[in-house]
């Protein structure tokens, strides 16, 4: 019996001992057990959830991807223009109108103020614009500006949505913007792109002030969207949608939409004096090449040629010359003509601005007191010298840059002819290009009138052409 109580301790002991050091080294674990009527959930939910929703989380694209908000934004400020042309006609003065032409146009101030392109309203006199939610105004024409292609309408009602301005100087290149429509009564169309360049010039405008200094983007634009939104994806205004080049007629990847910083100054002109208000440098510009960067020992081939200053121009009053390179605005790099169009396009007549140029290799800069347009042809010619013109009976002006560019001349404009003059008398029409007075040849007003003066009281001749038909032209008539 005494042997039996030692050997039972130890072998009890033994046992706890060995319960403990298998719970110590063993970790725990956890069997499922199979129940047939048990339901499938996933892990984070609990029982219903998976059902009401009240966990899922909501979704949100991530910028630059995500569009939707600035598309809610835009679309309900972006309007169908329709642009009528009304006639009378019959015993009873009665009329009709026809559809001349549509387009986009974008609502930029609650009380009724639309931007749009010219060349969606030129060719009307009535206008239809059709809302978003479909409601439909009679407008008017505040004014338009060929020049930039800009065109102000006014409705007439309150609280309507309306587009903020955003900063076009800020977009670069590879960004984001969408470009939103509203053709032939779609009620919206959004589609984007990219920012693919800055300052491009394509030759659509014409005119002696003309200003294309456009953004191209890759959004579709198509017919009916001209005068339409350009935004970024925080849905502020940086465009007017106003231009494609295709070969088929349809959309191929190149839109084009005027800067909203332009935009704005010219439809604050339109607004205020029914025009534009344009402050003029006073130089007759061309671009740098290669030949001209090695001349004028340019350390690129960048900036904007002078090849005259306007005498008694702002440009001449602050000491440019001709063979100076401007390559810079008020601190901005320009590098190309629409560059330094743009800058100069925002600013009326008095502003003063800081040109940088280049002269001899050397860097200069000079500020510049833009002069209004009137103002600086009337100095082209010398004071009095005007009479002569008006004894003869014809209006003349020098040519432009881009018509001496496209024609390949220097010549001088004939714009308005008086009736019962000694010049209308010869049958010259207006838009005859004056190249040559006797055997002198001419690039100016104030050459034509120089070599009549030497002329009074005998016979000479003209030598010129029409753009539109081919030859030369001779005129001959007695200065008095």
């Amino acid at each position: 019996m005494k042997k039996i109580v030692p050997v039972a301790l130890s072998s009890f002991l033994s046992a706890l001992l060995a319960v403990v050091l298998f719970s110590y080294f063993q970790k725990p674990h956890t069997v499922f057990i199979d129940k047939a009527d048990g339901s499938a959930v996933y892990a984070n939910y609990g029982g219903n959830d998976a059902f009401n929703g009240n966990n899922q989380r909501a979704f949100l694209s991530s910028a630059p991807t995500d569009f939707i908000a600035a598309a809610e934004q835009v679309t309900p400020a972006v309007v169908n223009i329709r642009a009528m042309e009304s006639a009378s006609y019959g015993w009873w003065g009665g009329g009709s109108a026809h559809g001349a032409s549509s387009g986009s146009g974008v609502i930029i101030s609650s009380d009724g103020y639309i931007v749009t392109n010219n060349h969606v309203i030129e060719d009307g006199n009535r206008y239809q614009v059709t809302m978003n939610d479909h409601r439909e105004y009679e407008a008017k024409l505040v004014a338009a500006d060929p020049y930039t292609d800009i065109a102000l309408l006014k409705i007439e009602d309150k609280n309507l949505p309306t587009l903020v301005f955003g900063n076009s100087d800020s977009l670069r290149v590879g960004e984001w913007v969408l470009a939103v429509g509203n053709p032939f009564n779609l009620e919206s169309t959004v589609t984007a792109g990219i920012v693919s360049a800055k300052g491009r010039s394509i030759d659509i405008l014409e005119g002696e002030y003309t200003i294309e200094s456009f953004i191209q983007t890759d959004a579709a634009v198509n017919p009916g969207n001209s005068g339409g939104a350009l935004v970024n994806t925080n849905g502020e205004l940086v465009g007017i949608n106003t231009a494609i080049i295709t070969r088929s007629g349809k959309y191929e990847g190149y839109s084009f939409a005027i800067p909203s910083t332009l935009v704005q100054k010219i439809i604050r002109d339109l607004r205020d004096y029914g025009e534009v208000k344009r402050g003029l440098l006073g130089v007759k510009i061309g671009p740098v090449d290669d030949r001209i960067a090695h001349e004028l020992n340019l350390p690129s081939i960048e900036g904007v040629y002078i090849s005259s200053v306007t005498p008694s121009g702002g440009a001449e009053d602050a000491g440019l010359q001709s063979d100076d390179v401007i390559v810079g605005i008020n601190g901005m790099k320009i590098k190309s003509i629409p560059e330094l169009q743009e800058q100069v396009g925002r600013m009326h007549p008095g502003s003063v601005i800081k040109v940088e140029y280049i002269r001899t290799g050397k860097r200069y800069s000079a500020n510049v007191t833009l002069k209004d347009k009137d103002l600086v042809s009337k100095v082209t010619v010398k004071s009095g010298d005007e009479s002569i013109l008006n004894e003869m009976g014809f209006s003349l002006r020098d040519l432009n840059t881009e018509e001496r560019r496209k024609l390949r001349v220097s010549g001088v404009y004939v714009e308005n002819i008086k009736v019962g003059s000694t010049v209308e008398r010869t049958e010259m029409d207006p838009g005859y290009i004056i190249t040559k007075v006797g055997d002198v040849n001419v690039s100016s007003v104030q050459e034509v009138i120089n070599e009549l003066k030497k002329k009074r009281g005998s016979e000479i001749y003209l030598e010129g052409f029409y753009e539109n038909y081919p030859g030369e032209y001779y005129y001959t008539f007695t200065v008095k």
